[in-house]
């Protein structure tokens, strides 16, 4: 009879620990499931712009409305002077330096000459208007239909002086570095421009 009662506790355990075991892989497929489902998502891009000059304000703009496009999540973290891209009047008055731009036709000893940021700036702006390129202007607007993202650097927005309604509609204000990280750290993808 002992023989039979090792075995029943034999059996009696054998089931316990199987059950236990499916049970355990029940809850590590759910976790998986949870795990690919959340990698099926949405991919994501973050931008940082730092530079406001008529040629930088396009690569954050292009990037951001193509990625869009392509259904990004995308967020542009717009600080320093990046900010004028974002600031309604400032970015209708975006420059083009002459002066260390190797790629202007002109040398950097008449690019120095006094007004010469005026007409490079000119020669910019002509060439955007014959390529019926989008403005700046038009460019934000785009975006911001299709979803993108614009922040502005709330501490610069106090370092320049600016006012908050100094911006397009739509740009969100108050916005710290520590959330521009964040925002980074969960994209996809990561650009400083």
């Amino acid at each position: 009879m002992s023989t039979d009662s090792s075995t029943s506790t034999t059996d009696t355990a054998s089931e316990t620990d199987v059950a236990a075991l499916e049970s355990r892989i029940d809850e590590l497929e759910s976790e998986l499931a949870e795990l690919q489902g959340a990698d099926d998502g949405q991919p994501k891009m973050s931008l940082i712009a730092t530079k406001g000059t008529l040629d930088m304000a396009y690569p954050p703009l292009i990037l951001a409305s193509t990625a869009a496009a392509f259904g990004y999540e995308v967020t542009v973290f717009h600080t320093f002077w990046g900010l004028d891209i974002l600031h309604e009047e400032r970015s209708k008055e975006l420059k083009l330096s002459s002066v260390g731009n190797p790629n202007l036709p002109v040398p950097n000893a008449v690019g120095a000459l006094p007004g010469m940021d005026r007409v490079t700036t000119r020669m910019m702006e002509r060439k955007i208007a014959d390529n019926d390129t989008a403005t700046v202007e038009e460019l934000i607007g785009t975006a911001l239909d299709m979803g993108v993202e614009f922040q502005a650097c709330q501490m610069t927005i106090d370092l320049l002086g600016y006012d908050e309604s100094d911006f397009y509609d739509g740009v969100t204000t108050g916005v710290g570095a520590a959330t521009a990280i964040q925002d980074m750290a969960d994209a996809d993808v990561q650009l400083l421009v």
